[in-house]
């Protein structure tokens, strides 16, 4: 059967509008679906009713993107959602955007942004996934399980899934239409984020913006762009970093008490060459000076958890390393976490050159606004 042919049985199975085949410049399908935008105050961030960051793109209001509705797979070096499919691994960050800028104009590595405005929607309607995170099933399920993709681990235990074919309780909101294992399965590569020396960075176009500007291609994402800004942690206004992590009053992440905690001072813990801290997301704090502004952007980043929302967050674990000069993020978990994979399990461990059988990743899609 060919690409074509499962593509469309997908979309036929999901019989919903906001599925659809996306086709890139080679005329090869993807399964998508469509997020539509939506505020602060609709998704339980705050009060102010204009767009979540994740439909800005350079300054301007998108009425949506497009997600993979399947961890990716590839074929001819691009990225492709397509179901019943071994998702692509042992490839780098910069791999990734490749694999999905490749596809054609508004094809990108999807971002954190565009992860958390799903992640966020699922906690909002309470239909956080399950899916593959204890070696073929979900932790917390005993029957469910899904078809194997690739050889068994040496203790005889299941590994990687097919793309798609868990239960609905593996679908973003619990339907056939909806978006697939973002629990588990293999940790997932997003765009426009990461630490440097513990301090969290963005892409911005214009560095006063905070949007969704790396789902632009032609905003760089390498280590050395001039795009990358910090965050004022006493404004919520991003600044340009000094480069060493130690901008003034940037937000920052702290290790106290044996939990992450974002200040906007000198970190007080630094982690050695063998310490790979971690807590629960919903013991993550932010000291008194990070002010309303700058924790609703750590909430729109995954990184700090919403007061009215803590039991949610169930086990979903925060990783990170406040001693290296750039960490990327991955996210979701893999199949051997357990109950600290989920959709707000993040891992700020691995530099962009990490390539291992546990990560993958997901294109994303955007009608880029005109310039």
């Amino acid at each position: 059967m060919s690409n074509f042919d499962i593509a469309d049985l997908a979309v036929k199975a999901a019989g919903c509008s906001n599925n659809a085949n996306i086709y890139d410049d080679k005329n090869m399908p993807s399964v998508m679906v469509f997020i539509p935008a939506f505020t602060w105050k609709e998704i339980g961030i705050g009060t102010s009713t204009e767009l979540f960051p994740a439909f800005t793109i350079n300054g301007k209001p998108i009425s949506g993107f497009w997600f993979s509705k399947f961890q990716n797979s590839l074929d001819t070096n691009r990225a492709y959602s397509l179901p019943d499919r071994d998702p692509a691994v042992y490839i780098t960050l910069d791999t990734a955007v490749d694999r999905c800028t490749a596809k054609g104009e508004g094809w990108h590595l999807q971002t954190r942004l565009e992860w958390m405005a799903v992640a966020l929607w699922c906690m909002k309607n309470g239909t956080l996934p399950k899916g593959n995170n204890d070696y073929g099933k979900d932790h917390s399920e005993t029957i469910y399980k899904a078809i194997e993709s690739c050889a068994r681990d040496d203790q005889g235990r299941r590994q990687r899934v097919a793309t798609g074919t868990g239960p609905l309780s593996w679908s973003h909101n619990g339907e056939p239409d909806g978006i697939w294992d973002m629990n588990g399965n293999v940790w997932e590569w997003v765009g426009g984020i990461r630490l440097v020396h513990g301090e969290l960075q963005v892409i911005s176009l214009d560095g006063v913006t905070f949007g969704n500007d790396a789902a632009d291609p032609d905003n760089s994402q390498a280590s050395g762009s001039q795009l990358w800004y910090a965050i004022d942690g006493t404004t919520g206004k991003l600044i340009k970093p000094n480069g060493s992590g130690t901008t003034a009053n940037s937000l920052k992440v702290d290790w106290v008490e044996n939990k992450a905690k974002w200040i906007t001072g000198v970190l007080t813990k630094i982690n050695g060459e063998e310490e790979w801290p971690g807590c629960l997301f919903k013991d993550v704090t932010a000291e008194e000076k990070v002010t309303e502004p700058a924790q609703h952007i750590l909430q729109a980043l995954g990184l700090l958890p919403v007061q009215d929302c803590l039991e949610k967050y169930e086990g979903d674990y925060f990783y990170f390393r406040n001693s290296d000069d750039e960490r990327s993020f991955i996210c979701g978990g893999s199949w051997f976490y357990s109950s600290r994979a989920g959709v707000f399990a993040v891992y700020c461990h691995d530099p962009r050159s990490n390539s291992h059988g546990y990560i993958g990743f997901r294109a994303a899609y955007a009608d880029l606004p005109p310039a």
